[in-house]
């Protein structure tokens, strides 16, 4: 069977976006007067817990008794103060993408196939990346995007992914998910899609034993195989959509 569309994750997928977000909530925190200090180990830890505003709680109950707790809604507001500085970031272009997704995804989209993504960040994230990397507008790149706000579940389940797949309006076999983190594989095999893994600094540790394909890069990938892909593109051997 033809694929059909390639559904990207954003966070450690199209870039190695880890350490501006890392970077943005250290300074966040700073400026609240907090003494949270996010080394990169923490941070290896604490993404497995997906999203910003989880990851925060998920920090806090780790703090000793009698330690001043925020809630909800002044994670938010720390969260909101985050995001402004992660796109103060982006916005001056202190980020490139991946090896070879550029390429893909303008090879896919001249042969006709489709590009959309799934990704558990926020749609101001999205697009900030999009302007930092391709200087465009995220909708001019992606047919679809589908974030982690706009639905009841964060990865590891299903919700983004199928979201996605509802405004592609495409079933799971014609398509293929794009990941580096094993809740990102846990999430996308949950509706059915076969699943490209390029691990990220953060997630090189993770089990993608369960992958469909595990390559270092995308310039390693080759979506061919036994999907009939209407383009030529040099990669590792092919996914089977039906597996």
């Amino acid at each position: 069977m033809a694929i059909e569309a390639l559904i990207f994750d954003v966070d450690g997928t199209l870039a190695e976006t880890e350490e501006a977000h890392r970077a943005a909530f250290n300074e966040a925190f700073k400026d609240a007067g907090m003494d949270w200090n996010w080394s990169q180990n923490d941070y290896r830890i604490l993404l497995k817990t997906t999203g910003g505003k989880e990851r925060m709680k998920a920090h806090q109950a780790t703090m000793p008794a009698g330690s001043k707790q925020m809630n909800d809604s002044e994670i938010a507001e720390l969260h909101a103060a985050k995001t402004k500085i992660y796109v103060g970031l982006l916005a001056e272009g202190k980020l490139e993408l991946r090896l070879g997704v550029a390429d893909l995804i303008t090879a896919a989209r001249a042969a006709g196939i489709r590009v959309a993504i799934a990704t558990t960040t926020s749609r101001p994230n999205v697009d900030a990346l999009c302007e930092c990397c391709w200087g465009q507008p995220a909708d001019d790149i992606f047919e679809a995007i589908a974030c982690g706000d706009q639905v009841a579940n964060k990865k590891p389940a299903g919700d983004v992914f199928a979201l996605a797949l509802s405004r592609l309006c495409l079933p799971a076999n014609k398509c293929v998910a794009l990941e580096d983190s094993l809740n990102g594989l846990i999430s996308a095999h949950a509706v059915g899609l076969p699943v490209v893994v390029t691990p990220s600094i953060y997630t090189d540790d993770d089990d993608f034993s369960n992958a469909e394909c595990v390559i270092a890069t995308l310039l390693d990938a080759d979506l061919r195989g036994t999907n009939d892909l209407p383009f030529e593109y040099p990669m590792a051997q092919g996914v089977d959509v039906d597996k």
